[in-house]
C-alpha cells in the first residue's frame, strides 16, 4: 500500500468532544509546545478577500512566466530548459516546493534530520510514464535502462527494508491484510478482490488503452468502464459482495492514503485505479519498493532546480513572489507578482508572451478573469479538496517498541485516526541508527466535509492540533512519545489535494482547461482530479512541450 497522503478521523468543531478530538488525552508527561505553520494561507486569504495589493514598481519582460514552484511548475521549467528554451522565469509562490516541500529541524546543513512537509515518495514508474522516467534519468535517480521494463535505480533513493508494518491489538505485524484467524468467507473475499485487481491491471478497453493508467489522460475512454465513475467505490464494493470488515478497512485506508477521502466518497473508477494502475519495476528492488528520501519529494524539486540552472547557466530564472493578478490580451500576458520585503509587501509587473499556471485551480480562479471565459466555472466544476495535517516529531533516541516487527519506514496503526507515520532516518545508508530521528505523522479530516475540516483547522488551538497530530504515535508509544520528543512542527494544509468524487472523469470544466492553448496554459495535478507526483509532472511537461 503506497502513497501516503493525509487524513484523520475527526469530527466537526460543533460535535467534537468525548467522541471526537477530545478522545485524545495528553498523557502525564508534559508535551512539547507545537510550532504550527499555515503555508500559503496568508496569501491565499488575501486573494480570496481581494485585499488591496501595492502598485507595481517595476517591470520584467520574458517569454514565459511559470506561476508556482511545486512539482508541476518545476517540471515545466525543467522540460523547457531541456528542450533548449531559455526565456522564462518561475515565480516561487507562497511556499517553495508546494506540497513537495521539506524542513530540517536539526538546523541548516543537517541532512540527517531532513523531513517532509508533504508528499514523501514516488512509486516505481512503468514504461508508460515516460515523462517521469526521463526526468529521473536526467537528474541521476534512474541510472540505467530508462526504456526497459525494469530499470536500475540509485540504491540511496530506494525504500529500505523493513518498508512497512501494522499495529494490531498491541503488536506490530508485517501484513497489511493478515489471513490468520479469518473466516473462510473473509479470506475468499480478499483473494477474489486482489485477483480481480490483477486482471484489471493488464486489461485494455475497446480503444486499445489500459483501463487504468498513470497519467489518467492515457487511460482507456471505453464507456463501459468509465461508467464506474458514476458511483462511489463503497457502492461498487457492496454490489460485488466485498463486505468483510478487514478488507473494507484496508480499502478505506488506501483511498484515504491516496485521495484524502474514504471509499464512501471517492469514485469507483478512482478506487480501482489506485490498485490497477501501478505496475512499475526495478532491476535492483522488489515491485513494492518506492523512491523516497529523508526530506521526501523535495529531493526531486531540488534536482529539477539544479538541472534547470545547469542548462541555463544561472539561477535568475527563479524569482520570489506569487501571482496576484493575471490579465491576458492579444499581445501577451501581464502578471502582477507580489513579494515580501521584510514586513511589507511589494509588487512588480511581469510581461510575457505566455503564462503557465502551476497553481491550484481554486487560487487561479481568484486572479484570472479569463478562467470562466475558458469554460471553467468554479461554482460548477471545482473539485472538493481534502485538508491535511503533516506533523514532524523530532525525537532524541527512540521510544521502546511494542512486540512484533521492528521499526519500519512506514508504520500504520490499524483502526487509527491518522495514516500512521514515516521515519525519515530509515532511509539513511549507515551501519548504526542515527542518535536522533524525525517521525512524520500524516492525517486528514476525512470524516467531515472539507469545508468543515477547514473551519475546524482555523479555530483549533495549537494544543488541539498537537493532540490530533499525536493520535497514532500515542497509540504506539504512550507516555514515551513525549519523553523522547524534543520538537514538534505541524503543517496545516487546508486545500491540500483534489478528491476524485463520482463524475470527475467527465468534468467539462476540467476538460476545457486541459485543452487550453492560448496565452495562459494550465499545469497542475488538479487537471487530473487528484494529486500525485506523476500527474503534476505530466501537466508541467505537457505545458512546456506546447510552448517549445
Amino acid at each position: 500500500m503506497k502513497r501516503r497522503t493525509f487524513l484523520i478521523g475527526a469530527a466537526h468543531a460543533g460535535v467534537i468532544g468525548a467522541a471526537g478530538l477530545g478522545a485524545v488525552h495528553l498523557n502525564r508527561v508534559s508535551p512539547v509546545k507545537a510550532d504550527v505553520r499555515y503555508p500559503g494561507m496568508r496569501e491565499g486569504h488575501a486573494l480570496r478577500d481581494a485585499t488591496a495589493m501595492p502598485a507595481p514598481r517595476g517591470e520584467l519582460r520574458t517569454g514565459v512566466v511559470i506561476l508556482g514552484s511545486g512539482v508541476a511548475g518545476m517540471a515545466c521549467a525543467w522540460a523547457m530548459a531541456r528542450a533548449g528554451r531559455r526565456d522564462f522565469v518561475l515565480l516561487e509562490g507562497p511556499e517553495y516546493g508546494g506540497n513537495a516541500s521539506s524542513a530540517n529541524p536539526g538546523g541548516a546543513g543537517d541532512d540527517v534530520l531532513a523531513c517532509p512537509l508533504g508528499a514523501h515518495y514516488l512509486p516505481l514508474p512503468s514504461t508508460e510514464r515516460a515523462h517521469v522516467r526521463a526526468l529521473l534519468a536526467d537528474v541521476g535517480v534512474l541510472l540505467r535502462g530508462e526504456h526497459t521494463r525494469a530499470p536500475y535505480y540509485d540504491e540511496a533513493a530506494l525504500s529500505h527494508s523493513p518498508k512497512e508494518r501494522w499495529l494490531r491489538d498491541g503488536r506490530w505485524e508485517s501484513d497489511a491484510l493478515p489471513t490468520k484467524g479469518l473466516g473462510v468467507d473473509a479470506l475468499q473475499q480478499q483473494q477474489r478482490f486482489f485477483a480481480q485487481v490483477d486482471a484489471l491491471r493488464v486489461r485494455r478497453g475497446r480503444d486499445g488503452r489500459r483501463l487504468f493508467a498513470i497519467p489518467v489522460a492515457l487511460s482507456s475512454t471505453d464507456a463501459e468502464w468509465r461508467a464506474l465513475d458514476r458511483e462511489t467505490f463503497a457502492h461498487w464494493l457492496d454490489r460485488h459482495g466485498y463486505t468483510a470488515p478487514g478488507l473494507r478497512w484496508y480499502l478505506d485506508y488506501c483511498c484515504r492514503d491516496d485521495y484524502g477521502a474514504s471509499t464512501h466518497t471517492v469514485s469507483a473508477w478512482a478506487g480501482l485505479h489506485y490498485f490497477a494502475s501501478r505496475d512499475g519495476k526495478a532491476s535492483n528492488a522488489s515491485d513494492e519498493a518506492v523512491l523516497t528520501w529523508p526530506g521526501g519529494l523535495s529531493e526531486l524539486i531540488a534536482r529539477m532546480r539544479a538541472a534547470t540552472t545547469r542548462r541555463l547557466g544561472h539561477e535568475r530564472w527563479l524569482r520570489p513572489g506569487f501571482a496576484a493578478r493575471i490579465a491576458d490580451h492579444a499581445n501577451g500576458v501581464d502578471v502582477v507578482s507580489a513579494y515580501h520585503e521584510g514586513a511589507t509587501l511589494a509588487a512588480e509587473t511581469i510581461r510575457a508572451d505566455h503564462a503557465v499556471s502551476a497553481m491550484p485551480l481554486h487560487v487561479l480562479a481568484r486572479i484570472w478573469p479569463g478562467m470562466r471565459d475558458s469554460g471553467y466555472d468554479p461554482a460548477t466544476h471545482a473539485s472538493p479538496h481534502a485538508a491535511w495535517l503533516v506533523s514532524n516529531f523530532l525525537v532524541d533516541g527512540y521510544p521502546t517498541e511494542l512486540p512484533g516487527e521492528t521499526l519500519a519506514w512506514d508504520n500504520v496503526v490499524h483502526g487509527g485516526r491518522g495514516l500512521g507515520y514515516v521515519v525519515s532516518t530509515h532511509q539513511l545508508l549507515r551501519v548504526a541508527p542515527a542518535a536522533r530521528s524525525v517521525f512524520t505523522a500524516y492525517q486528514s479530516l476525512d470524516r467531515i466535509s472539507p469545508q468543515q475540516a477547514r473551519t475546524w483547522l482555523m479555530r483549533a488551538s495549537a494544543e488541539e492540533l498537537r493532540a490530533e497530530a499525536a493520535s497514532d504515535l500515542s497509540s504506539a508509544y504512550g507516555d514515551q512519545l513525549w519523553r523522547r520528543t524534543k520538537q514538534l512542527s505541524i503543517t496545516v494544509r487546508g486545500h491540500a489535494m483534489a478528491i476524485p468524487t463520482p463524475g470527475y472523469l467527465d468534468n467539462a470544466g476540467l476538460a476545457a482547461l486541459r485543452g487550453l492553448d492560448g496565452r495562459v496554459r494550465i499545469a497542475h495535478a488538479d487537471l487530473s482530479g487528484y494529486s500525485i507526483f506523476e500527474e503534476a509532472a505530466w501537466w508541467g511537461v505537457r505545458a512546456a512541450e506546447g510552448l517549445a
